[in-house]
C-alpha cells in the first residue's frame, strides 16, 4: 500500500513550484539585480523538490528490508543535495535583503554571487564527510544525522541574520514587511519540522517561500509598476527641467531681440533717417519678427507636449480680434503682389466667450502659412457662423492661390518640424511647427480642422470651433478701439531692469511720449527710491533680476505704508500663461519683451493718459 503523505506533499509542492516557475520565467519582467536572486531561489527549490519527490516516491513502494546498499548510497547523496539546496535558497534570501538595503552590495553583485557560490560549495564538501540516517516515524520515512543537523544550523543562522538586517531597514521600504512575514512563517514551519520528525514539510516550506516572494516582493507586475512610476517621475523631472530651460532660453533670446526691435522701430519713426535706410530697418524688424515667431513656436510645442498648455476663456470683442488679424496680415504681406480678401459674417456676435488669444494664434498660423506659400494672386480670409441656442460655431477658412499640397503629403501637414517639398521650398523660412501647434490648439478647443488642396493651384484650410455667445457683456467695446499715440505731460515713470540696453530701449520709447523717465538696475535700488519718498505715476519692473526678482521686489513695495503706484511686469519671460501668473502675483498689467509698440501704447493710454 502506498504511504500517501510520504510522497504526496513533496509532489504537490513540486507541481506548485513548477507552475510558478513557468509563469515567472515566461512572463515579461523588469531586469533587476534582485530578480536574479529570486531566479536562483526558484531553480534551487525546483531541484530540491524534484529530488525529494523522487526519494519519497521510491520509498513509498518499498520497505527498508527490500532496499539494497545502492539505494542507500543514492539516498545518502541526494539528501546532501537537498540540504545544499536549502542552504543556497536561504543564502540567496539573505543576499536579497542585503542588495535592496545597501548600494555597495548591489554595485558589487558579482562578488555577492561568488561568495554565495563558494559558501554553498564549501557546505556541500563538508556534508560529504558527515552521515545521513534514514528513520521511520509511523508510516513515514525521514532522514536525520550530522548532515541534516548542520543544514538546520546554517539555515537558522541565515534566518537570524536576515531578521536583524530586516529590522534595521524596516522603515525604508514596504518590501521589508513582506520579508519579515516570510521569515516568521519559516521559523514556525522549521520549528514544526524539528519537533515532529514525521512531518514532511521541507518542500512545503520552499513552495510557500517562492509564492509569498512572488506575490509580495518579486511579482513582475509590481516590479514593472515600480519601474513605470520611476520612469514617470524621471519624465516629469525632465519635463520640468525642459520647461525651466525653455523659460530661460526665452528670456535670453528675447532680451537682445528687445534691443533690436526697439531701436529699429525708433529708427523707423526718426525723420532724419533716409528712406533707403528705413527700408533696411524694415528688413531688420521683419527678420526679428520671424525669429520671435520661431521662439514662440518652440515654447508652445513644448508646453503642449508637457500637457501644460491651457485654454483660458474670457469675454472678447470679435471686431477687435478680426481688426488685429487683418492688420497683422497686411503687415506680413509686405511687397508681395497678393490681394487679401476678407469676408466676415454680418451676424457674427459682437462678444464671445472663449480663448481669443488661441483663436488668433490659429488664424495667424494658417494665414502666415498661406502668405509664405503664395507668390501671387489672392488669399481669402473668411468667417461664417452657425448659431444654436447660446453657442456660436465659428467656421474659419483661409483659401489661397499658392503652390498647393500634394495629396500624399496632406496627412504629414500637422507633424512637428515637417516641411514638405523641402528642395523646392528651401528659401521659405520656418520650422514646420505652426500647423502642428494649430492642430493641437484646435484639438484642445474640441474643434476640427480640414485641409483641401490641389497641387499647383492652391489650398483651403477650414477650422470649426464653438464659442459661447455673451448676451450681456462686461467688457466695454468702445474702449477697445485702437488709440492713437498721444503725448502725456507731467508724468514720471520708474524703470527697473538689470540690463542697461533694455533700459536704454525703454527710455527712448517712453521719451517719445513726453514722459519723464528715471532708471535703476535692481530691485534694491527701486525700493530705495520709493522709500526716499520719490513720486512716480507708474513703475515698469523687470522680473528676472539677480539677488531680488521683480516679484520679490513688488511684495516688498506693497509692504511700504501708503504704496499705491501702478506696477507693470516688463519681462522677457513670455511663456504661455505668464500674463495670468504675473497678475496673480500682484502686478497691475504685463508687457512682454520685445516691447510691442501697440501694446506699449495701450499701457500708456490706460495708466498715464488723463483723457
Amino acid at each position: 500500500m502506498i504511504m500517501s503523505l510520504e510522497f504526496e506533499l513533496p509532489l504537490f509542492s513540486l507541481i506548485f513550484i513548477l507552475m510558478l516557475g513557468i509563469v515567472y520565467f515566461f512572463k515579461k519582467k523588469v531586469p533587476l539585480i534582485e530578480n536574479k536572486m529570486y531566479n536562483t531561489i526558484i531553480v534551487a527549490s525546483l531541484v530540491a523538490a524534484s529530488v525529494d519527490t523522487f526519494i519519497h516516491l521510491v520509498s513509498a513502494y518499498c520497505t527498508l528490508e527490500e532496499l539494497n546498499s545502492t539505494y542507500f548510497a543514492m539516498i545518502d547523496f541526494l539528501n546532501r543535495v537537498i540540504a545544499t539546496m536549502f542552504v543556497l535558497i536561504f543564502s540567496c534570501l539573505f543576499a536579497y535583503t542585503l542588495i535592496i538595503s545597501y548600494k555597495k552590495f548591489k554595485n558589487n553583485y558579482k562578488k555577492v554571487v561568488m561568495a554565495i557560490t563558494l559558501f554553498t560549495a564549501l557546505f556541500f564538501v563538508i556534508t560529504c564527510f558527515t552521515h545521513v540516517e534514514i528513520i521511520e516515524v509511523g508510516t513515514v520515512r525521514n532522514v536525520v544525522g550530522a548532515t541534516i543537523s548542520m543544514g538546520y544550523a546554517v539555515v537558522a543562522i541565515l534566518i537570524a541574520l536576515n531578521i536583524v538586517f530586516t529590522l534595521i531597514n524596516f522603515k525604508k521600504d514596504k518590501r521589508y514587511y513582506a520579508i519579515f512575514i516570510i521569515l516568521v512563517m519559516l521559523i514556525i514551519l522549521y520549528t514544526l519540522s524539528l519537533v515532529f520528525k514525521g512531518l514532511i514539510i521541507y518542500d512545503v516550506i520552499m513552495a510557500l517561500l517562492c509564492y509569498i516572494m512572488y506575490f509580495t516582493i518579486e511579482d513582475p507586475d509590481i516590479k514593472m509598476i515600480e519601474e513605470l512610476n520611476i520612469a514617470r517621475d524621471s519624465a516629469e523631472k525632465a519635463n520640468a527641467a525642459k520647461t525651466d530651460f525653455l523659460s530661460n532660453m526665452s528670456h535670453e533670446i528675447r532680451t537682445p531681440l528687445n534691443a533690436i526691435v526697439g531701436f529699429s522701430n525708433l529708427l523707423l519713426e526718426d525723420k532724419d533717417v533716409p528712406d533707403k535706410a528705413k527700408d533696411e530697418v524694415r528688413d531688420i524688424v521683419m527678420a526679428s519678427d520671424n525669429l520671435l515667431e520661431i521662439v514662440n513656436g518652440i515654447l508652445d510645442i513644448s508646453k503642449i507636449e508637457a500637457g501644460k498648455l491651457e485654454i483660458i476663456s474670457n469675454e472678447y470683442s470679435t471686431k477687435k480680434m478680426l481688426d488685429e488679424l487683418v492688420s497683422l496680415c497686411h503687415g506680413r504681406l509686405g511687397e508681395k503682389p497678393i490681394e487679401l480678401r476678407t469676408n466676415f459674417a454680418p451676424d457674427l456676435p459682437p462678444v464671445l466667450y472663449g480663448d481669443a488669444s488661441r483663436i488668433k494664434q490659429i488664424c495667424v498660423n494658417i494665414l502666415t502659412n498661406a502668405i509664405k506659400y503664395t507668390k501671387e494672386g489672392w488669399i481669402e480670409f473668411k468667417i461664417s457662423v452657425v448659431k444654436k441656442d447660446n453657442i456660436c460655431r465659428l467656421i474659419i477658412s483661409v483659401e489661397d492661390t499658392g503652390i498647393g499640397i500634394k495629396e500624399q503629403n496632406i496627412d504629414k501637414l500637422f507633424n512637428k518640424f515637417e516641411r514638405l517639398d523641402l528642395e523646392e521650398n528651401i528659401t521659405i523660412e520656418g520650422t514646420g511647427l505652426g500647423l502642428a501647434i494649430t492642430k493641437k490648439l484646435v484639438d484642445l478647443m474640441h474643434g476640427k480642422i480640414v485641409v483641401q488642396s490641389v497641387f499647383g493651384k492652391g489650398s483651403k484650410f477650414t477650422v470649426c470651433i464653438d464659442q459661447r455667445i455673451v448676451e450681456n457683456p462686461t467688457i466695454k467695446l468702445e474702449t477697445e478701439k485702437n488709440v492713437d499715440k498721444v503725448k502725456v505731460t507731467n508724468k514720471k515713470v520708474l524703470l527697473v531692469d538689470d540690463n542697461k540696453i533694455n533700459l536704454k530701449v525703454a527710455e527712448k520709447l517712453l521719451d517719445s511720449y513726453g514722459i519723464e523717465v528715471e532708471s535703476v538696475e535692481s530691485g534694491f535700488a527701486c525700493l530705495e527710491k520709493v522709500n526716499e519718498g520719490n513720486k512716480y505715476d507708474l513703475i515698469m519692473l523687470d522680473d528676472m533680476m539677480p539677488k531680488m526678482s521683480g516679484v520679490e521686489t513688488l511684495k516688498k513695495l506693497k509692504d511700504i505704508p501708503g504704496f499705491d503706484i501702478k506696477t507693470i511686469a516688463l519681462t522677457a519671460n513670455a511663456l504661455t500663461g505668464m500674463r495670468e501668473k504675473y497678475l496673480s502675483d500682484g502686478f497691475d498689467d504685463y508687457l512682454a519683451k520685445p516691447i510691442n509698440k501697440d501694446e506699449l501704447n495701450k499701457i500708456i493710454n490706460k495708466y498715464l493718459n488723463d483723457d
